[in-house]
């Protein structure tokens, strides 16, 4: 995966977004004969050999992950964190738990995170599968997995949909493998500007096309935002956050490195006109203010990026072009439905 994203990144520097080399255009097929199309230009899904996908494991995971009995007090799905309206984010600079919870840090977008192997913006965790017990123990649900698998198994639609696909009751492994094989199928990549960057010219305006001139080029955001995902996987210090007493040290609480105090993910530009505010904290209510963050330089500290991270003077035009281009990745939510819970 690292290979495939610096590779796709030094492609994108020199002006080709999509790669003539890349790997066919369909996700490797799970089993039960499962699979689904990865848009042009990405490689196939990963999936992982101890949670091999099928339709039934994936219309199980969707009715869990839309389902608020799930959490503690019965108020949050995973949904709830992550919906439509906000591009899969909540919208909220920080997110509220379940209990009315104040959490420290923004819901990411859930666009494509098939293709992460570190989850959330300190990247702690390695799969999806675990993310998900995560978020069920931790404050967005503040469950006991046991207790709520009790309740599940009263439910006489979940375990019969669990003995389909597992031949077992609900259990809190096959909770989180279901969930995690839903989340896979959340991929963005057929979006304005990828119909573009495939030859069709009338996809995006004129100031869009200039925008993405600026973004590989004197914005130098495609340095960070790279290859077909718009992000690295990476870890930067861009300064956001470093102004507070008390600093969230972000990937430094994992990797227990210095270097990486006020280090978090890179996160990608997918829909991103729809998950305001910006960065792990909200920062930057919109995505003009982020832009002027960024190209300002960040917020000067020991730890800060300066190999990616240099200030940019940009003209009200050349900001409104680089929108423009950022407007053009919108992706189409259409196809994720609330489903019929089971009673």
């Amino acid at each position: 995966m690292r290979i495939y994203l610096l590779a796709l990144a030094a492609t994108m520097l020199v002006g080709c977004f999509f790669s003539a080399g890349m790997p066919g255009s369909t996700a490797r097929a799970g089993q039960n004969g499962y699979h689904w199309d990865a848009p042009k230009g990405f490689e196939p899904v990963p999936i992982p050999d101890d949670n091999p996908m099928s339709q039934a494991k994936v219309a199980l995971g969707h009715q869990l992950y839309f389902d608020r009995r799930l959490s503690g007090d019965g108020s949050r799905s995973c949904y709830s964190c992550h919906v439509i309206e906000h591009g899969l984010t909540d919208g909220l600079p920080t997110s509220v738990g379940a209990f009315g919870k104040q959490l420290t840090r923004a819901a990411p977008t859930m666009w494509n995170v098939a293709y992460h192997d570190a989850l959330y913006w300190d990247g702690r965790t390695p799969t999806l599968e675990k993310q998900v017990l995560g978020a069920w123990k931790g404050g967005n649900m503040g469950a006991n997995p046991d207790e709520i698998v009790v309740m599940l198994n009263g439910i006489d639609g979940y375990r019969q949909k669990f003995q389909s696909v597992f031949a077992s009751d609900v259990t809190v492994d096959g909770v989180q493998k279901a969930v995690a094989a839903y989340m896979r199928t959340l991929i963005c990549g057929e979006t304005a500007f990828d119909r573009w960057q495939q030859g069709d010219e009338a996809a995006v305006s004129e100031a869009a096309k200039r925008g993405w001139e600026l973004f590989r080029g004197k914005a130098a955001c495609g340095s960070c935002h790279a290859g077909a995902l718009l992000t690295d996987l990476q870890f930067h210090n861009v300064g956001v956050g470093m102004v507070d007493e008390n600093p969230d040290l972000g990937r430094a609480k994992v990797s227990n490195e210095a270097t990486d105090r006020g280090a978090f993910k890179t996160p990608t530009l997918r829909n991103v006109t729809r998950t305001a505010p910006y960065f792990h904290n909200g920062q930057a209510k919109t995505l003009r203010e982020a832009i002027e963050y960024m190209t300002s330089g960040g917020f000067d500290n020991e730890y800060l990026d300066r190999k990616n991270l240099k200030p940019v003077d940009l003209s009200e035009t050349e900001i409104f072009d680089l929108i423009s281009m950022l407007e053009s990745l919108s992706c189409d939510a259409s196809r994720i439905e609330h489903p019929t819970l089971p009673e």
